[in-house]
């Protein structure tokens, strides 16, 4: 594949198709490592070494008992993450009598962090997993993120919670998420899409539940009760990172610092940005998301402060996860069918419609209304997630995918964050959201126009690249049409001849 034609192709699709690509590059690293008796140079600068000995895939058995702890650490992580909006009324709840002009803008900062680690530490996480290993990182994810959801039940300090909640969380979801995308590459190979479709599934059915149980719980146990019980869904993750046995052989000998630099360098693959069709699609990936986040955490008090409504509005974020699991089916097998660098207009159109949606929020008077909206917000979402990994396998090399994924969500991670402050803000300054969602509705429009720049700047290199083969191929030709004695020492005029 060339490096500049690019072709599409939280996430059905998604998932396993990163894990291709990871499994490609791990093969590759693997045949880059030298022999172990030999530590004299660092792995892959030798052309000699030998190959890997031959490992088998059994492709289902004990890897659907690892597809059952995927499906438990994915759901987890996005069903508490996208139902932050129900922890964010019980946390202004329980700081109203503190009388804080800026409460909603400072409250916000509290799962924007959370979510914004999860993306941010993408590009470190990948290099931990080839170093440490799936399950030693996902393990240590997991505990950091169990650490992080229990510590914030004992605090009510909003700046406590910013860093307990949202840093220790955040990072700790982090890195259990992306050893968990890795090894089900180590199980699966002919039945991957089957295994990736149970995770998502899976993980939507968490996304549907957990707004209601958040709601039950948190209306009568309380906030503190709460997070000490989504703490457990980690602390059974921490037991269940034990099935990540990698089958994979992946010998290392890294002895030195030169050695572990040199890895490093290897894993931190800058080339990526090298590509322009890769550069304008993640500048426009990362200014679409700066109000992506803002319906997750905003939606609820904004329902409470138009509708006085708190006893039906979770069924909004479920309505989001449902249509958002369906958009990945829906989407996925869409995409699929669409070749090329044409699959970023589905990623386009997602953009628009979802800036619309967002611009609608305010202008919907009924509570139904809103529940039409979420539903195509999360189709939307669905569309975005589905085909963020096949439009990277298309626009860089198949083993630079996992590090182009990484760097995208890495930058994805700052106007991710920045979103829900600033509605925060805004609510606190204007007194409503109206001015919010109008305002967060436009990032999205933006960026898919950026998007929509991306397969254009790719015919046209396609064409400049033709065109250039085409010359060569003609210098080629006359060239053939040169005697071979010619063109041998002695001849005393070789280029009268051409």
């Amino acid at each position: 594949m060339d490096a500049e034609t690019p072709e599409p192709g939280q996430m059905g699709v998604e998932a396993g198709q990163i894990l291709e690509c990871v499994e490609e590059e791990r093969r590759v690293r693997v045949l880059d490592v030298p022999e172990s008796g030999d530590s004299s140079q660092p792995p892959g600068d030798s052309p000699a070494d030998p190959p890997p000995q031959d490992y088998q895939v059994a492709d289902g058995g004990f890897g659907w008992v690892v597809v059952f702890a995927v499906t438990w650490c994915n759901g987890s992580i996005f069903g508490i993450q996208n139902s932050f909006g129900i922890l964010f009324l019980m946390l202004l709840r329980e700081m109203e009598d503190q009388h804080d002009p800026s409460l909603r803008f400072k409250t916000a900062w509290v799962g924007s962090l959370s979510m914004g680690m999860i993306f941010f530490w993408s590009p470190v996480v990948s290099i931990f997993t080839d170093w440490l290993g799936c399950r030693k990182t996902a393990m240590c994810g997991a505990t950091l993120a169990f650490i992080g959801l229990l510590s914030s039940s004992f605090t009510k300090s909003l700046e406590m919670r910013c860093f307990t909640y949202g840093v220790l969380f955040g990072c700790g979801s982090s890195f259990a998420f992306q050893p968990s995308l890795v090894i089900l590459g180590h199980y699966f190979r002919r039945h991957l899409g089957l295994a990736n479709g149970v995770m998502t599934a899976g993980s939507s059915v968490f996304s549907i539940t957990m707004p209601l149980l958040l709601k039950k719980i948190g209306d009568t146990l309380g906030l503190a009760h709460t997070l000490q019980i989504l703490s457990v869904f980690f602390f059974i993750q921490i037991f269940l990172t034990f099935t990540y046995i990698p089958v994979i052989p992946l010998k290392t000998n890294s002895t030195n610092c030169l050695t572990c630099l040199h890895q490093y360098r290897r894993y931190l693959n800058l080339r990526v940005f090298r590509k322009v069709t890769y550069r304008v699609w993640a500048f426009g990936i990362a200014t679409a998301v700066l109000g992506y986040f803002v319906p997750y955490v905003h939606l609820m008090n904004h329902v409470k402060k138009e509708f006085r409504e708190t006893e039906k509005n979770w069924i909004l974020l479920v309505c989001i996860g449902a249509s958002s699991g369906a958009g990945r089916l829906i989407f996925g097998k869409i995409g699929d069918s669409i070749p090329g660098p044409k699959k970023i207009y589905l990623q386009v159109a997602a953009f628009w419609v979802m800036g619309f949606m967002s611009i609608m929020i305010p202008l919907c008077k009924i509570f139904e209304g809103l529940i039409v909206v979420c539903i195509f917000l999360g189709l939307c979402d669905g569309c975005f997630i589905t085909i963020m990994a096949p439009i990277a396998f298309e626009l860089v090399e198949p083993q630079e995918a996992s590090q182009a994924i990484g760097f995208l969500l890495g930058l994805m991670a700052i106007p991710m964050s920045a979103g829900p402050p600033i509605a925060g803000f805004i609510d606190d300054s204007l007194g409503n959201y109206h001015l919010a969602f109008y305002l967060a509705g436009i990032p999205p429009i933006i960026g898919g126009c950026v998007l929509f720049c991306v397969p254009i700047i790719h015919r046209r290199m396609l064409k400049r690249q033709t065109k250039e083969e085409s010359t060569t191929d003609n210098m080629l030709l006359a060239s053939e049409n040169v005697l071979t004695g010619d063109i041998l020492p002695g001849n005393p005029n070789p280029e009268a001849c051409v």
